[in-house]
């Protein structure tokens, strides 16, 4: 399941990150970051995480996040890896890759498994040309460029990539969640089920088909979950 989440934060969260960001020399070479196969095809940037700033965003990014009721739907989150900036400029580009299956979380001091991908915007797409990022999946490849403070989340077994940044600069978040449901079609099914209770419940209140439609949910979360 590939989802578009608007406005995860703020405008003037967005600026207020964005600032921070900019006012401080602490970008290095994304390859630090990559895997032997992802270096070949990696040119961008990454915000330096051992920066002192570093840690106090990644946490708000994090808390915006799992705070989000459509990211909470859409992930069921177990574990959601610290969030990393990166910049895209100059015919910064990053080929055709997947990302690892697993990566050590330092926060949780354990191994966690990568189910979704997630991007959050920090550019709007008029400040650069360029720089879509394409996701293929068995209906095609789709090109994703959103508004600042936009998320797309998605499948992290997803082919996927940046196209190159021709003007300007792309800055972005990136991070992936653990989810209690490790199928995506499992957990596509619940999100569209929790969303049709959701419309049911404005439209019909707790009525007793309601309830039973939610009792189906958690006894489906249960039979799946991964706790």
């Amino acid at each position: 399941m590939m989802l578009h989440v608007p406005q995860v934060l703020s405008k003037a969260a967005v600026a207020d990150i964005r600032q921070q960001l900019d006012q401080h020399t602490a970008w290095i070479d994304g390859q630090h970051s990559a895997g032997p196969q992802a270096k070949k095809s990696k040119h961008n940037l990454q915000f330096d995480p051992q920066h002192p700033v570093y840690l106090a965003l990644a946490e708000q990014i994090e808390q915006a996040l799992r705070q989000h009721p459509l990211v909470q739907s859409a992930t069921l989150a177990k574990h959601i890896l610290r969030p990393m900036f990166n910049c895209y400029q100059q015919q910064g580009t990053y080929g055709n890759h997947v990302d690892s299956a697993v990566h050590y979380s330092a926060a949780h001091e354990q191994l966690i498994r990568t189910d979704v991908s997630m991007t959050l915007f920090l550019s709007e797409p008029e400040e650069y040309q360029g720089g879509e990022l394409v996701i293929e999946d068995t209906y095609g490849a789709h090109e994703v460029k959103l508004d600042a403070g936009d998320v797309i989340l998605y499948p992290a077994t997803s082919l996927h990539r940046v196209e190159p940044v021709t003007a300007g600069r792309r800055i972005a978040v990136f991070t992936w969640a653990q989810s209690m449901i490790r199928d995506d079609w499992q957990r596509s099914m619940l999100f569209n089920l929790d969303m049709t209770i959701g419309q049911l419940r404005q439209q019909l209140g707790d009525n007793e088909q309601v309830l039973q439609l939610t009792a189906h949910y958690h006894n489906l979360l249960r039979q799946w979950g991964e706790l």
